[in-house]
Parts: structure tokens; C-alpha cells; sequence
């Protein structure tokens, strides 16, 4: 997963045996990553020699090295509060809110919430309080069929969330930050396409993890996904995080857990390019384990600020 991609001016990022302060002339790049071997399980015992990490196919020297579990969090729960979601909304509200309690540290951590339909409201903005964040969560509802009626119908704004949550909110953090997204995947009326909602995240250099969750009655007779699954899988994959899907075997619950797993077990790395930054623009990342039958999850590309 690599977080990655962020260059940092005046940034400060610790190796196993020191913490070297850089001047505002150094840009680094930094890259948080999960390792996963064959059977899919996490991988924790790597080291940095273990890596190779190129930036546009040229080989990059990796400088700065940890296994990192306790770095802060900065976490966006995006809830779908659409009408295909209804059924379901009960259930993600209720495991969303025992996912904070045990994953967020209050003062250290921060978060917020979100949830979209025809339009995008902040249940919560970013807090580090925990009681904060519980209190907001029964407020995340689906639009009544007034509000429908005076709308003229429903929609279902999830590209347009996550581009304004990445630009508004993410961009102007630092640390490792992710978006939770729980949705069926399906999108209707929003002005950013897909493209732009994984751009600006990109650019903010934030995880996407999707959690699809949906209805299969929601939408009649036709049933179908929608292409919902693609559109979550390829956020999670371009953003370097991941995807899940709640079955009749696997719940919300098992997949909050997972998800927690991750983001106690990453690899962080850092690097300084080779090339100059003399036009801003997205650079592809690539991070692989020299081991055989390892899976490195991790963002493909960066946005290199000039």
C-alpha cells in the first residue's frame, strides 16, 4: 500500500538507527507499503535490502527504513448514505463505530466523517476525539423521501466525495492517511469521474480502501454490481490500498478487522529522486520484494510538486 508517493520538504522520516533532519532543499519521497506472501498472509520480518523501488523504471536508492506500526493515523470514513443502501446502512454504521474504538487513538489518531448520496455532508470534521466521532455516526442516515421528492430523485455522488475529501481535507495533512470507503461503488450524478476522485487522492497521497457492501435487491429486477466492484477494486489498487468484499461469509466486522491488520503492519521507506522535480507532474513508483512469491501492495505513481 504504497502510501506513497509524498514529497515532503523539510521532511524528517526515521531509519531503524537514526533520525536525520533534512534541509528544505530535499524532497522526499515516501512510501508506505504491505507485504503479503502466497497464501496471504502478512509479511513483517523484511528488511530495507530486501526491497528494490524504482521511479519512472529508474532504479532509486532506498535511504530511509522502518517497519512502522505507531505512526499517527489520519483516517476519512465515507459512508454511502444512497437509497441502494439502506439495507445495509445499519450494519456499517455499527461496525464502523467498533473499528474506531479499537483502531483510533484518542489525541494521536485523527478522523472524520462523511457520507454521500445526492450530495456530500460532514457528519464530523477531522477530530482527535473519539466520543466525537461516536456521537456524529448516528447522524450518518439516508435521505428521507421528502428530501428525495424536493431533489427530484436520488444520486449517488461517490466520485465527487472522495475528490473533495482528498483535496479539502487530505491534502493538507501529513502522515499516514487512508479513506474508508463503504459503498456498493455504484455512482450517480457526480461531476468528477472516476479518474479525478483517484487523481486527487493520489495527489494528496492517501490510501483509498473500499469496502463493498451492497444490496442485491437494491436495484430490481436487473440486480448487477453495476461495475461498482471494478470502480472500488481500481480506487483501492491506483491509490495503493485495498479492497474488500462483504459476503454472506465474510462481514463488515471480519473486514474492519483486515483492514486494522494493515494499517498496524506496514513498511515505511523513503527515498530522495535521482531527477530533478523541474515540471510537476504524476511519476510511476514501482516496489517489489527480491523474495519469491511475495505481493508488495503499493501506490504506482506519485505526484512530484515542483
Amino acid at each position: 500500500m504504497l502510501q506513497a508517493g509524498a514529497a515532503f520538504c523539510g521532511a524528517r522520516l526515521a531509519s531503524a538507527q537514526d533520525q536525520p533532519t533534512f534541509s528544505t532543499e530535499v524532497k522526499v519521497v515516501n512510501v508506505l507499503a504491505t507485504v503479503r506472501n502466497k497464501t496471504g498472509t502478512l509479511v513483517g520480518n523484511l528488511e530495507k535490502d530486501d526491497f528494490s523501488l524504482s521511479e519512472d523504471a529508474r532504479p532509486q536508492t532506498i535511504r530511509y527504513f522502518q517497519h512502522e506500526s505507531n505512526l499517527p493515523l489520519i483516517l476519512g470514513l465515507m459512508v454511502d448514505t444512497s437509497g441502494s443502501q439502506v439495507k445495509v446502512l445499519d450494519q456499517e454504521r455499527a461496525a464502523s463505530l467498533r473499528f474506531l474504538d479499537r483502531v483510533f487513538r484518542e489525541n494521536i489518531d485523527h478522523a472524520f466523517i462523511m457520507q454521500f448520496d445526492t450530495s456530500e455532508q460532514m457528519r464530523q470534521p477531522l477530530t482527535g476525539s473519539i466520543k466525537k466521532l461516536d456521537d456524529a455516526m448516528a447522524y450518518v442516515d439516508s435521505e428521507t423521501m421528502r428530501q428525495l421528492r424536493m431533489q427530484g430523485g436520488g444520486g449517488t455522488l461517490l466520485y465527487d466525495a472522495v475528490a473533495r475529501a482528498s483535496t479539502e481535507i487530505m491534502k493538507r495533512q501529513t502522515g499516514r492517511k487512508a479513506l474508508i470507503v463503504l459503498s456498493d461503488g455504484v455512482d450517480f450524478g457526480s461531476e468528477a469521474s472516476v479518474n479525478d476522485s483517484i487523481e486527487a487522492a493520489q495527489r494528496a497521497d492517501t490510501l483509498i480502501y473500499s469496502i463493498l457492501y451492497s444490496d442485491p435487491g437494491a436495484y430490481g429486477i436487473f440486480g448487477g454490481d453495476h461495475d461498482g466492484r471494478r470502480v472500488l477494486q481500481r480506487m483501492s489498487e491506483d491509490s495503493g490500498g485495498s479492497f474488500f468484499e462483504v459476503t454472506k461469509k465474510q462481514t463488515v466486522d471480519s473486514m474492519f478487522a483486515i483492514l486494522e491488520e494493515e494499517l498496524r503492519n506496514q513498511y515505511s521507506l523513503g527515498y530522495v529522486s535521482d531527477k530533478p522535480v523541474t515540471l510537476s507532474e504524476f511519476r510511476a513508483i514501482q516496489l517489489t520484494a527480491h523474495q519469491k512469491g511475495l505481493q508488495v501492495q503499493a501506490r504506482k505513481r506519485y505526484w512530484a510538486q515542483r
